[in-house]
């Protein structure tokens, strides 16, 4: 058995020849007219043929074709032709499958159930009202049987001349006439309806495929009854993801020569959009509907509403590489990703897992979409996600107008709302959004303070608009603003220095070693925005103080630490940089466990005695694991004005020691 013969009346019909015809089988397909020619691939190595065959010629091409697999995808209308195909089989022996079209569940009570299209006529002869008619041309004489036909009927007929020509004789024209070609989404069928004040809607149960959802969803959207023309036959047979794989078990187990490693293939990332499958581009859709199998999480399996192929439910990039590879029958893959892509997917691990090329269909994200529902521009947003990771979102709203964040927690905003309020950033406006594009969409807005205790969906993003950032990108918080009380502090001008040598990262993860009242920390705090800074502090009264200052200027990324270093540094994440203004005569072992966590730390020191310049110079000579230190000696005088003078008051000078570690990074 080396060939399938397939009638491809219909969606499936197509899709299954494109399938097996890829994976190298010799695939003959039939089609009944011209049109349904065109709609299939050239470059895939079918034989195409568009004649209407009798049985007699069904049974002739059969005998021609010799050792054959018939595939019957013909229209579940059809009910002649599969008849016709079924008693050819059986007179040549040919084994003999049924592809079916799904049926699907709609209510009752919105629709009218007919059984067959005479049915249809009798009880539309008994209404009033315009109907909109998507059943085709084949039947559209039986309607004309309904009186002011020419007035109430809006027929749907595909766009080729000879349909024109047939339903204009039947009286069927002008804008009553209606020459497209499918699918149709819900918003188009409902806007023709609407256009045509349809009170009522002709169709056949042909399945998802068929647009059948599309078209009665329509109908109740515009409060129109569907009238349903049920199908002729009750029959047996099988879905198109199960033909699928019946059929290349049946070729292989017969010797078939598939070649199917040696087959190109292709896999592509797919942004599906925010989950609801209308934000997908139609590059993307397309792709699905070709593919030969789709993979990804549950919800971005059921977003892309193609129930017929197969699937494969895994998000984990290892595991999705290793389905990948033991199934080389699928050449076409389409893997699953929510929103696009490129904005905070799992994309970048899947391009890591897989050593061939994959191709990129982009998506739209969810703050692109959010935004345009908002109606406020996004060019200027600043993007974050605090779904499954830290973030300094307070920090971020604290220097950007705008930040949008994913959340994925259902008390994540309450949180960020109660903070806020902590801060005293009330004046910020919170934009909330769940479950965007799906039919229970909600948007709301507020303060702060109306999102405390606020739970949200799983699926929920967050744009925060702050009237008043902070547009300053250096260091350099006067002295003045600092709660200080007696603790000591490195003054402005030092502060500032160091800050420069620390060349701090915007993720940069920072350790203040005798943080005093958390004036350095705080600093560090504001340009590693994205980062976290870690005081180490063993004086409470100092402690206490810096949290007051923490909470001054919401330096909501600041952890303070209670305690004495080295101990009080060995559980926490390791550094890329790190500050000593206070070492309490354990320079030595700071400094070794700080190279044992990171051999690639920067480091700066500060001292204000010989003897802590001496024990510097003599760690660095004598380890021999950091760069050729850099050492300054500061002075520094600050004005004060005496009565109508100024005086200039000179400070205690500091040497500032600032090396990077010669190691490996981490």
């Amino acid at each position: 058995m080396y060939k399938v013969l397939i009638f491809a009346g219909t969606v499936e019909g197509r899709t299954l020849a494109e399938h097996l015809g890829g994976h190298g089988y010799e695939v003959h397909v039939c089609v009944a007219t011209e049109y349904g020619e065109s709609l299939l691939p050239r470059d895939t190595g079918l034989f195409i043929s568009h004649e209407r065959l009798s049985r007699e010629q069904m049974e002739a091409k059969m005998e021609a074709l010799g050792d054959v697999l018939v595939v019957d995808a013909t229209h579940p209308y059809a009910a002649e032709v599969t008849e016709n195909i079924r008693s050819a089989c059986e007179h040549t022996g040919k084994t003999y499958i049924r592809l079916l079209r799904g049926t699907q569940q709609v209510d009752e009570n919105d629709c009218v159930r007919v059984d067959s299209v005479s049915g249809a006529v009798e009880y539309l002869r008994q209404t009033t009202g315009n109907i909109f008619l998507t059943t085709g041309s084949k039947e559209l004489a039986a309607f004309t049987r309904i009186e002011n036909f020419r007035e109430r009927i809006y027929a749907r007929v595909l766009s080729l001349p000879k349909v024109v020509e047939a339903c204009s004789k039947l009286g069927v024209e002008g804008k009553h006439l209606i020459c497209m070609q499918g699918p149709f989404s819900r918003e188009l069928n409902a806007a023709m309806m609407r256009q045509f004040d349809a009170k009522y809607l002709v169709t056949k149960d042909t399945g998802a495929a068929g647009g059948f959802l599309e078209k009665y969803e329509a109908a109740r959207d515009v409060g129109a009854v569907t009238v349903i023309i049920g199908r002729p036959l009750a029959e047996e047979g099988v879905s198109l993801e199960a033909c699928e794989e019946l059929v290349q078990r049946l070729l292989q187990e017969n010797g078939a020569p598939a070649g199917v490693e040696n087959l190109p293939r292709e896999i592509a990332l797919v942004g599906i959009g925010m989950g609801s499958g209308d934000t997908m581009t139609v590059e993307a859709r397309e792709f699905c509907r070709q593919a030969d199998v789709l993979i990804g999480a549950a919800r971005m399996l059921e977003s892309v509403q193609l129930p017929d192929k197969p699937r494969f439910d895994a998000y984990k990039p290892q595991e999705i590489h290793d389905f990948v590879q033991s199934h080389p029958e699928y050449r076409r893959i389409a893997i699953l990703l929510s929103g696009d892509v490129g904005f905070y997917s799992g994309a970048r691990k899947l391009l890591e897992v897989f050593d061939e090329e994959l191709t990129v269909f982009p998506g739209i994200a969810s703050p692109v979409y959010f935004c345009d529902k908002l109606h406020i521009a996004w060019e200027d947003v600043c993007l974050s996600s605090v779904h499954g990771r830290k973030n300094n979102l307070v920090g971020l709203i604290r220097r950007n107008a705008k930040v949008f964040a994913l959340v994925g927690d259902r008390g994540g905003i309450s949180e960020l709302c109660q903070k806020l309020c902590g801060y005293g950033m009330n004046d910020v406006r919170v934009h909330i959004g769940e479950r965007l594009s799906y039919p229970d969409e909600k948007i709301v807005s507020g303060a702060p303070a109306d999102f405390s205790g606020y739970e949200t969906d799983s699926l929920s993003v967050v744009l925060l608009e702050n009237p008043a950032p902070d547009p300053v990108v250096t260091p350099g918080i006067p002295d003045a603003e600092f709660l200080r009380d007696k603790v000591p502090m490195t003054k402005e001008e030092i502060r500032e220095i160091c800050m420069c040598k620390l060349r701090l990262t915007e993720n940069a993860v920072v350790y203040d070693i005798g943080g005093g009242t958390g004036s350095v920390s705080i600093e560090a705090a504001r340009l590693a925005v994205r980062g976290t800074v870690y005081s180490i502090e063993k004086n409470p009264a100092a402690a206490e103080l810096m949290r007051e200052n923490k909470v001054k200027f919401a330096a909501d990324n600041l952890e303070i630490i209670e305690g004495r270093a080295p101990e009080s540094l060995r559980d926490l994440p390791a550094p890329t940089h790190a500050f000593l203004g206070g070492t309490s005569g354990n320079l030595r072992e700071i400094m070794e466990l700080l190279y044992e966590k990171n051999p690639r730390l920067r480091v700066v020191i500060t001292a204000i005695t010989l003897e802590t310049v001496a024990e510097a110079v003599q760690y660095f000579r004598d380890s021999r694991r950091f760069d050729e230190p850099d050492i300054a000696q500061i002075f520094a005088a600050k004005g004060r004005a005496a009565g109508s003078y100024h005086l200039m008051m000179g400070q205690n000078p500091v040497y500032i020691i600032s090396s990077t570690g010669k190691g490996e990074e981490i």
